[in-house]
C-alpha cells in the first residue's frame, strides 16, 4: 500500500459504541482493540475489504468505500426501472454465474425466471440483513444468494456468516407474511472443466496444480478431484492443448472477446485502443463500474480468476489482435486470495517481459499492483499509461487471423 493510500474501510470513533462486534467477527484480525478503553481500530495492511464488519456493526459505525448500504439499495432500484425484474440474484465475486448458469440455477431452485438483476459483491458476508428486508419490501419478490462454497470462500468465513444470517431472516420474513421461497441460498463455485477429448495426457496440470487437485492416471487421462479445485487456472495456463479450463473464462471465448471488441474500438476512434487484464480482486472499480475509469477513452477491461490465470498468451494476442497497449492489474501478495502457486505467475511474467523487449513492446504493456484497501488508485494509473500510449504511434504488431484462431503458445 502506498503512503498515500485513501483506505476503503474506517471506523466512525464517534458512533462506535465499542460493543467489539466487528473485532469479534473479522476472519483477518485486522481489526485491533484497546484491552483498557476498548477502542477498536482497523488495521488497513491487513484488511481485505470483505465487508463482514460493515454488515455486522449494529450502529453503523463502519464506512465503506465500496458497496456500501445506500450505494447497494440505489443500485437495486435504478435496475428494478430498467431491467424491468422481480427478482434479485446476490453473488459472490469469485463464482459469478453466467446468464445460462443462473438459468440452470433458477431451474433447480424451482423458479420461473426471465429476467433478473445481477448484484456481485466480494463477499456474501458483506450483505446485512436490513438490506434483504429493504428490497423485499420494495417490490423484488425474490432473492437468490449465490455464494461460494463454504470451504472456497475467498474471504474465509463470509459465506458461512451469510448463509447463518439468511437462514434467521427467513424465519423473521415467513413471521411477517412472507414466503418462505422469498430468499434462497445456492452453494456455488467455479471449478477447471476438463475435455477429456482434447486431452493428450502429458499430465502438466498435474505438476503445475498448487492445490494438488489433479493427479495422474495410469493409462488414463489426468483425474480432476473437485473438492479441492480452487478455479484459480493455474492449469488452464499450461494446458498445451486447451484440454483443461476455468469455467466462465475459457481462453477461445476470452480472446474472441476482445478480438472483437478492438475492431470496434478502432472503427469508432483513432485514439490508440488499450486492453487492461485485471484480477478480478484485485480492482472493482474498473470491472463492476468501468464507466467511471474508461469514459471517453478508447479501452476495454476483462477480468481474470487469479494472478496465475494472466496468461502471457493473451498480452501476445492481444497485440496481435490490434491494441496498442495492454495493461496487466493484479494483485499484490499481500491481498492475493489464491496464495499457493504465485511463483508459477511470476515465473510466466518474466517470460512474457523478455518476449516482449524482444518485439520492441515493452513500453506498450505496463504491470502494476493494486488492492481494493485503497480508493481510486486504478484511474490515475490507468490514465496515465492511457496518456503514454496515446503519445505513440500507432502499433504495427496486429496481423491478419481468422476469427476463431487457435490458441499460439
Amino acid at each position: 500500500m502506498s503512503e498515500m493510500c485513501l483506505a476503503a474501510v474506517k471506523i466512525n470513533q464517534d458512533l462506535c459504541s465499542r460493543c467489539q462486534v466487528c473485532y469479534s467477527m473479522c476472519p483477518f484480525e485486522a481489526i485491533t482493540r484497546d484491552a483498557e478503553t476498548c477502542k477498536v481500530e482497523i488495521d488497513n495492511q491487513k484488511c481485505q475489504v470483505c465487508g463482514i464488519c460493515y454488515s455486522a456493526c449494529p450502529v453503523t459505525a463502519i464506512e465503506m468505500a465500496y458497496y456500501d448500504y445506500n450505494h447497494l439499495i440505489d443500485y437495486v432500484n435504478c435496475e428494478k426501472k430498467t431491467v424491468k425484474a422481480d427478482t434479485l440474484v446476490m453473488m459472490c465475486r469469485g463464482n459469478s454465474p453466467t446468464d445460462g448458469e443462473m438459468a440452470d440455477i433458477f431451474k433447480e431452485q424451482g423458479l420461473n425466471v426471465k429476467n433478473y438483476i445481477p448484484l456481485r459483491v466480494p463477499c456474501a458476508g458483506r450483505i446485512p440483513t436490513d438490506f434483504v428486508f429493504n428490497v423485499l419490501q420494495g417490490g423484488i419478490k425474490n432473492i437468490v444468494s449465490v455464494q461460494c462454497e463454504d470451504a472456497f470462500c475467498r474471504m474465509k468465513e463470509g459465506t458461512k456468516i451469510e448463509t447463518r444470517r439468511l437462514m434467521l431472516g427467513q424465519a423473521v420474513l415467513e413471521q411477517l407474511g412472507y414466503s418462505k421461497d422469498a430468499v434462497k441460498v445456492v452453494k456455488y463455485s467455479r471449478k477447471a472443466v476438463h475435455v477429456t477429448e482434447e486431452c493428450v495426457g502429458c499430465d502438466k496440470c498435474v505438476f503445475i496444480c498448487p492445490y494438488k487437485a489433479i493427479t495422474a492416471q495410469s493409462f488414463a487421462n489426468p483425474k480432476i478431484d473437485m473438492e479441492k479445485c480452487t478455479g484459480c487456472g493455474a492449469c488452464q495456463l499450461v494446458c498445451p492443448h486447451d484440454a483443461i479450463q476455468v469455467k466462465g473464462f475459457e481462453f477461445n471465448n476470452v480472446m474472441e472477446k476482445y478480438a472483437n471488441a478492438v475492431t470496434k474500438l478502432k472503427a469508432a476512434k483513432k485514439v490508440p485502443a488499450v486492453v487492461v487484464f485485471s484480477c478480478q480482486w484485485s480492482e472493482y472499480a474498473g470491472l463492476d463500474d468501468p464507466d467511471s475509469v474508461l469514459k471517453g477513452k478508447n479501452a476495454m477491461v476483462l477480468e481474470v480468476p487469479c494472478f496465475k490465470s494472466m496468461d502471457p498468451v493473451h498480452v501476445m494476442n492481444a497485440f496481435r489482435a490490434g491494441f496498442d497497449g495492454v495493461m496487466g492489474v493484479v494483485c499484490s501478495a499481500t491481498d492475493c486470495k489464491l496464495q499457493e502457486g504465485r511463483d508459477v505467475a511470476e515465473r510466466q511474467l518474466a517470460v512474457l517481459r523478455d518476449v516482449l523487449q524482444k518485439m520492441g513492446l515493452s513500453d506498450r504493456f505496463e504491470y502494476v499492483e493494486l488492492s481494493p484497501r485503497c480508493q481510486g488508485e486504478f484511474k490515475p494509473k490507468f490514465e496515465s499509461f492511457y496518456q503514454k500510449i496515446a503519445a505513440m504511434p500507432q502499433s504495427t504488431v496486429a496481423i491478419k487471423t481468422e476469427a476463431k484462431g487457435k490458441r499460439t503458445k
